[in-house]
């Protein structure tokens, strides 16, 4: 064990740490945190033991982590990987033999087999233990250059977590199948952006969940519907934040309100879950998005010039509040009273903001090959559309939402003008469709009339038998972008899918070309013409071929769902002369050369 003299040198390292990181957080943000040096948090673990806090410095692309781990054994590891997995991730490693205890940079292979990296870059920054728990400070570049390491990037990442229930006497002597463990998704690179002052007329309302007793089952979507007072006026959304029942914060996944369309006076009050027959019909009117939060995700703001418009004539009073529970132990009796809260004003902001999609019409005539790792669909936004469309000054993105499926693996969406790629307007490289939440971007991006918005959707089908068709269905696909704008404008709708006599032609091409005929009676729908097709090389090519070249049917669409005035079908697909460039990752200067070693730490005697 270290002397005391180095216990106390340790003392006054993480002193002097904590009051660089105060420092830092005050040069960066520009004012004292509200809550703490680390302003995200997130629970990794269902039962709340390991809680990660995290906080973003952009001037060093570094990322600075504070792990509590409230019931210590042998350690424990924590990292990140492309989807989840234990395999190919890279990790900080705590652990100990019961008497020394060891902290390091590691990385696991395929197998799953942990190594100690050769560059150290979780940098641990101290450790102390407090009566909640144990706390672990630490740092990691956004890129270090390292082909061990994980580069973080904008978007989810993946976080893995294991729990060492015995002693080891080495890094290479964890078995990482054995471990107690779990996922967790987060969006790290949260947004370095000022929060506007809230009005001084603000009010609020809690739209929760009454008193739920959440099903011991893994996954459950609550639904519960809600109503505004009768005459409730105009008034406009300036934010939203969270409300989640202390105790249930590994519980309570993530969370959105939905408000009712205003075809229908009345809709009926329910309280119970989304998929049960009981559920009234009506609920499927309720699909207008008013707030979205995810687990880690903190409180929404609109811009300072714009509010989402609520109440008044033309608006439903009804709202539909959908809860998603993660109980994967299955916790029997537990009582869940979540919500959202929205503040809103009377005082009506200069723009209304409005929502649209962009992406791919929900249609059938899109598919995806069974047994296919990285599978790419694209909807356009085309440049006739938004000059039709958009008032000549433009609209400004402030945030997105993406949304796919269960096959969904990666969502762009790119600003195209004049045939250039000019900016992404939100990207996800490591997208769950498990994890989706309205993302407020870095910066506003501005649309003219003539440019062009392209979402491209990357999916993997490997565990899949037959075609996966574009649908509503969740074994069927979409690829969605909803984007924030203001100020709002009759277009709701822009997006496009593949011209359907194109499409009849590739099933005529499948029918020469191959032993096994494709039926294309009248009577057969396109899903089971898919379903029917032999997928080898040639048919998933030829496929693959007619998304990239063929005319689109573009859907320019008010809200009414009724298309803008022109001809949209048998449109040429935009062309695109230069694309933006991939970004470089910028390398940490490279640490003089010097063994591997993990750093020993002084936890004192470890029990079962």
């Amino acid at each position: 064990c270290p002397s005391l003299k180095l216990r106390e040198v340790a003392s006054m390292y993480f002193t002097a740490v904590a009051a660089f990181l105060v420092i830092l957080v005050v040069a960066l943000q520009g004012s004292a945190p509200r809550e703490s040096y680390f302003p995200y948090k997130v629970p990794l673990d269902p039962q709340g033991l390991l809680e990660l806090s995290w906080n973003v410095s952009y001037p060093e692309q570094a990322v600075y982590f504070q792990l509590l781990v409230r019931e210590l054994r042998f350690g424990l590891l924590f990292g990140m990987s492309d989807r989840g997995e234990f395999e190919n991730a890279d990790l900080a490693v705590l652990w100990s033999d019961g008497h020394s205890s060891y902290f390091g940079d590691a990385w696991s292979d395929a197998k799953g087999q942990l190594h100690m990296d050769s560059q150290q870059d979780y940098q641990l920054l101290g450790a102390r233990r407090a009566p909640e728990g144990l706390y672990l400070l630490f740092r990691r570049a956004f890129s270090t250059c390292d082909p061990k390491d994980y580069l973080i990037e904008d978007g989810t990442v993946h976080l893995i977590y294991g729990v060492l229930e015995e002693p080891v006497h080495s890094l290479q002597a964890i078995n990482v199948s054995a471990l107690h463990g779990g996922l967790q998704r987060v969006q790290l690179l949260k947004p370095n952006i000022s929060v506007p002052e809230l009005p001084s007329d603000v009010q609020s309302m809690e739209i929760t969940a009454p008193d739920v007793v959440i099903p011991s089952q893994e996954t459950t979507y609550w639904c519960y519907m809600a109503e505004l007072p009768e005459g409730f006026p105009k008034h406009h959304i300036v934010m939203y934040e969270p409300v989640v029942t202390a105790g249930n914060e590994a519980l309570v996944h993530h969370m959105e309100v939905f408000q009712c369309t205003a075809r229908f006076d009345s809709f009926p009050l329910y309280s119970g879950p989304c998929d049960s027959k009981m559920k009234p019909d009506r609920l499927n009117y309720c699909r207008h998005v008013l707030a979205a939060w995810a687990m880690g995700a903190q409180a929404f703001y609109y811009p300072e010039e714009a509010g989402l418009a609520f109440g008044g004539p033309g608006s439903s009073r009804y709202l539909r509040l959908e809860i998603h529970y993660h109980n994967p132990l299955v916790f029997k009796g537990r009582r869940d009273s979540s919500g959202i809260r929205l503040y809103y004003t009377a005082t009506l902001r200069p723009y209304d903001a409005g929502i649209m999609e962009l992406g791919l019409v929900y249609t059938p005539v899109m598919a995806i090959p069974p047994g296919e790792d990285s599978f790419t669909l694209t909807g356009y936004c085309t440049d006739k559309c938004t000059q039709l469309a958009l008032p000549a000054a433009g609209i400004r993105i402030f945030a997105s939402q993406l949304h796919t499926h269960l096959a969904g693996r990666q969502v762009v969406t790119v600003l195209s003008r004049d045939g250039r790629e000019r900016q992404v307007v939100n990207a996800d490289r490591h997208y769950s469709p498990h994890f989706q939440e309205i993302r407020m971007l870095k910066e506003e991006v501005a649309v003219f009339p003539g440019d062009e918005l392209i979402t491209t959707c990357t999916y993997n089908t490997e565990d899949r038998s037959r075609a996966t068709v574009g649908g509503f269905g969740i074994l069927e696909e979409m690829c969605v972008n909803y984007v924030h704008y203001y100020p709002q404008t009759q277009l709701e709708l822009c997006k496009s899918a593949v011209d359907p006599g194109f499409l009849h032609r590739y099933f005529s091409l499948v029918n020469r070309f191959n032993d096994e005929e494709v039926c294309m009676c009248p009577q057969v729908s396109v899903p089971q013409q898919f379903y029917s097709i032999p997928w080898n090389t040639f048919n998933r090519e030829v496929l693959k071929s007619l998304y990239g070249f063929a005319p689109i049917s573009v859907h320019c669409n008010k809200s009414s769902a009724v298309r803008f005035p022109g001809e949209w079908e048998k449109q040429p697909l935009p062309s695109v002369t230069e694309r933006l460039r991939e970004p470089v990752p910028r390398c940490p200067p490279a640490p003089e050369p010097h063994p591997a070693a993990p750093v020993p730490l002084s936890l004192g005697q470890l029990r079962r």
